[in-house]
């Protein structure tokens, strides 16, 4: 099976020419004439993070497109396309419960969400009761970015499968790279106030203390998710801390807004940050982020490689408005993991899926990974980037074109970023 899911998988990663907007037609023998597979995306498409659930939408709706210019899937019955649709959870728990009341009734099997711990663990457990009470109609969550780690440790189920590295995971390759940066002194941990932050924040003391006993923390901030308009506040009680290190795992307009603060106020330290590297951040940090501010993530632009500059390549011939160039591999990899899984199971019943997910690989040239059974935490390699500017050399490509962007400071093959797991993860019966 591992020839089958690299090859169905490099195929869908690589270009594809494109018309009118729309991925090229299959073959006539290999269209597909089934009905079509539905897949739903649960995320915030309004308020403080439109920009964040609409970056997802476009990894996951070329993913999608790709898959389908290929003949879609393939099951017994013949070829069924992809059909992705949207439910706009305005960042909200209730709200996301509510959507995935529409999803059900719908009969959708599929569920993908990612733009916060909060809603993540409240799916998983209202599908939990879901899959319960209706067999019939059973669902399966693909987690593209919520990285609360209980996800995959006591709060673990059957029916979820995360795709990101989880924050432990990140934390520990970030902070292996500060083992080892003599000028990291004082640090200031700064968040979001709900279970993600909080975990951050928790996952950052144990491993500096671990790591670099002699490292002090001299902040620990957690604020409001999504409400700071302005982060001055906050950066002067940074900056009057003494603080040369800051560790935050803040994301879209509250990392960007954090980090436009702190250049205002020539704020003089290093940022060590879970998504530096996207939704308007270089552009904001501008020459003060250069050699000072790094992100982690499971792949980057400059990560090296025809095949992965191809990928690439392909994202931005489909989307080349600079606001636009946010592509993270682990979305494209979630929807082709799962469409192998679909045709491996000759099924989209949920528990037939997530039986076919469970150990399932996936190798290329530049990128490899696999789902780990045990908790359905995909284990993944990690690189630590710091911001460079391209005019300097050294960079092939910058970021949303701001003439900022990464560099590999620190590569983890995926050996290296799994940690245990607490997980006891019921089956169905």
């Amino acid at each position: 099976m591992l020839k089958v899911v690299s090859a169905l998988l490099l195929s869908s990663l690589l270009p594809v020419a494109h018309a009118a907007g729309s991925a090229t037609s299959a073959p006539p023998s290999t269209k597909p004439s089934g009905a079509p597979i539905r897949i739903a995306m649960i995320d915030g498409l309004s308020g403080s993070f439109t920009n964040a659930g609409e970056a997802v939408v476009r990894n996951l709706q070329l993913a999608i497109d790709n898959i389908n210019a290929r003949g879609g899937i393939k099951l017994p019955d013949g070829r069924h396309a992809l059909v992705f649709s949207t439910f706009d959870n305005k960042q909200g728990v209730e709200d996301s419960l509510t959507e995935l009341k529409h999803v059900t009734d719908q009969h959708i099997p599929f569920v993908m969400q990612g733009n916060s711990s909060a809603v993540a663990l409240a799916l998983v457990e209202a599908i939990n009761k879901h899959n319960q009470r209706v067999p019939d109609n059973r669902v399966l969550f693909l987690n593209y970015s919520a990285v609360d780690p209980s996800l995959t440790n006591e709060k673990c189920s059957y029916w979820h499968f995360r795709f990101d590295a989880n924050a432990d995971m990140r934390m520990n390759a970030l902070t292996a790279v500060i083992k080892d940066d003599s000028h990291a002194k004082r640090v200031y941990l700064i968040g979001q106030d709900y279970s993600f932050g909080r975990q951050v924040a928790k996952s950052a003391r144990s491993m500096l203390a671990a790591k670099r006993p002699d490292i002090t923390i001299v902040g620990d901030e957690l604020h409001p998710i999504g409400k700071i308009k302005d982060f001055s506040p906050y950066v002067a009680k940074i900056k009057a801390s003494g603080a040369d290190t800051i560790i935050t795992g803040n994301w879209g307009n509250d990392l960007t807004l954090l980090i436009k603060a702190a250049k205002d106020a020539g704020l003089n330290t290093k940022f060590y940050t879970f998504y530096a590297n996207a939704l308007g951040a270089p552009a904001a940090i501008g020459d003060a982020g250069i050699g000072r501010v790094r992100a982690v993530a499971e792949w980057h632009p400059n990560a090296g490689g025809a095949d992965s500059d191809a990928f690439y390549g392909s994202f931005r011939q489909r989307y080349p408005d600079p606001k636009d160039d946010y592509v993270h591999m682990r979305m494209h990899v979630m929807v082709n993991m799962l469409a192998a899984a679909i045709e491996k199971a000759g099924s989209t019943e949920a528990a037939a899926v997530a039986k076919a997910l469970e150990g399932a690989q996936f190798r290329n040239s530049f990128y490899q990974a696999s789902m780990r059974a045990a908790d359905h935490q995909l284990i993944q390699p990690l690189y630590v980037s710091v911001m460079q500017k391209r005019s300097d050399g050294g960079l092939r490509f910058d970021n949303e074109g701001s003439g900022y962007g990464f560099k590999t400071e620190r590569y983890f093959e995926p050996a290296l970023t799994a940690l245990p797991s607490s997980c006891k993860m019921p089956k169905p019966s």
